[in-house]
């Protein structure tokens, strides 16, 4: 790797983690910082603003304006950090015996420090084919940062090739993954007193009926056979109820009630399987039954994200390019989603694979050893074969 590479990755992403960018804030002042550090190696960049404002997308470029490029991408947003669950600061990075502890250390800032690092090898380079970084919003909460960014590309007449998405996987390749549906169902019944359930709509009742439908078609689900599905573990679609929220009292006639749910489909039609067979049992079993004694009773359901899964698929440049570069002769899947799918629907070959542990992801204490940063680091440079 360069020199001084690993120092420069520990130095910017203690940086990094200073920025306390959990989903719920701002990240602008992360994607301020990470555009200037790019501009300062020459690279072109574009930052593409949330529709609320306190958000953005960082899309930067260097070498030349041609297709067949390849895309670094990593989310710059972090789950919560209580620092009472914490031996230290979580938005402090602290070295201990090879390990960097901090939020976000290894989901999933940690490649996005080592990109940085790499930036200005890269543009000393006589680069004959170009390379992007993109760091995005909001992935933890439905990716809705990559989302936005790639409907925007077209715009810059960028048609990126490859694409590596740098989540934590020990840096073992990843060549494909489950999709992940999430939904927040309401139902909406009439209140009234608990001594008399049949004169009101119990919204509760019935979001417990739907619960009982959902765990049925769950277990229709295992029966599926796909011809890639015994990779992942569970080896088929998952629907599972995560939080349910409603009534007032024990003797109230519950008025609301919300289901929040989701599923991760091995396969697309799985997932718009699912959403049929809901939908038909809210239409003809569950809200006449709630109508015929309140008109006005209704269900809806709220897409919170629907994110698409990363399809195994035989032709793969991105997973060819980091097998070589990591010494990898299997790829693997993984049921936890990224924003992979997304850029694969654009069109893109697309490979996930990055440094740290998904065991790490989301916990106290969350850590990314200094030697996986430093085999991270090995893998940038090596893509520099594939840049000129």
């Amino acid at each position: 790797m360069p020199h001084s590479a690993i120092d420069d990755t520990k130095q910017i992403l203690a940086d990094l983690i200073a920025f306390p960018t959990v989903s719920a804030d701002s990240n602008r002042d992360l994607i301020d910082y990470t555009k200037s550090l790019l501009e300062k190696t020459g690279a072109r960049t574009k930052v593409i603003v949330s529709p609320c404002g306190k958000k953005a997308n960082l899309f930067a470029t260097l070498g030349p304006d041609i297709d067949g490029d390849i895309v670094l991408s990593g989310h710059s947003d972090v789950v919560p950090a209580e620092a009472s669950d914490w031996t230290s600061d979580p938005f402090e990075l602290r070295e201990d015996d090879g390990l960097l502890y901090g939020r976000g250390t290894c989901d999933m800032k940690g490649f996005i420090a080592a990109c940085l690092a790499m930036a200005s090898h890269y543009a000393s380079l006589d680069l004959k084919r170009p390379v992007h970084f993109a760091f995005t919003y909001d992935e933890e909460v439905g990716c809705f940062g990559a989302r936005h960014l790639l409907e925007e590309l077209p715009n810059f007449g960028i048609k990126p090739s490859v694409a590596i998405i740098g989540e934590p996987t020990e840096l073992r390749v990843i060549e494909g993954h489950k999709g992940c549906y999430e939904y927040t169902t309401h139902f909406c019944g009439t209140d009234g007193h608990g001594s008399e359930p049949d004169k009101g709509v119990n919204a509760i009742h019935f979001a417990a009926q739907y619960i009982t439908k959902l765990l049925d078609v769950g277990n229709e689900m295992k029966t599926r056979q796909h011809p890639s599905a015994n990779r992942f573990d569970p080896p088929w679609t998952t629907v599972q109820v995560g939080r349910i929220e409603g009534g007032l009292a024990r003797n109230v006639l519950a008025r609301n009630c919300a289901v929040e749910w989701e599923m991760r489909p091995v396969d697309p039609k799985d997932g718009e399987d699912v959403k049929s067979v809901l939908s038909h049992y809210c239409d003809h079993t569950l809200l006449p039954e709630m109508q015929k004694v309140y008109p006005d009773a209704s269900i809806t359901t709220e897409v919170v994200g629907e994110v698409a899964g990363l399809q195994v698929v035989d032709e793969n440049e991105a997973r060819d390019i980091v097998c070589a570069l990591t010494g990898h002769e299997h790829c693997e899947v993984v049921a936890f989603g990224t924003e992979a799918g997304l850029f694969q629907e654009c069109g893109m070959s697309v490979v996930v694979c990055g440094p740290g542990s998904i065991a790490q992801a989301h916990q106290p204490d969350e850590f990314i050893s200094i030697d996986q940063l430093s085999k991270c680091l090995d893998m940038l440079e090596g893509l520099s074969e594939r840049l000129t």
